[in-house]
């Protein structure tokens, strides 16, 4: 648990400096390029934390082998596999 919230509190602090570091960008352009090229990655990384989180820490109560193997794949399939479509899309938006 302490190498978990280490990392996720590391991965926090990153976010933030990018982010500050793109809000002081001078052009409206470039913090909406960054901006959209920061997000989708964001959103994977959200996704999975909350679901590594939720099938870690769920109250047995709630189990069921339904809900159990849909978090297992969210957890586990859909990241990986949201990442390649994410960087070819940002790799076209450089282009």
């Amino acid at each position: 648990l302490s190498v978990a919230l280490r990392c996720f509190v590391f991965i926090v602090l990153s976010y933030l400096q990018i982010f500050r570091a793109v809000l002081r960008l001078p052009s409206e352009q470039g913090r909406h390029k960054a901006f959209s090229m920061c997000l989708p990655h964001l959103a994977v990384v959200s996704l999975f934390i909350s679901s590594g989180l939720f099938a870690y820490l769920k109250p047995p109560s709630i189990s069921s082998p339904s809900l159990d193997l849909l978090v297992a794949v969210l957890y586990a399939v859909i990241p990986p596999a949201v990442n390649p479509l994410i960087y070819s899309m940002r790799n076209k938006e450089l282009k």
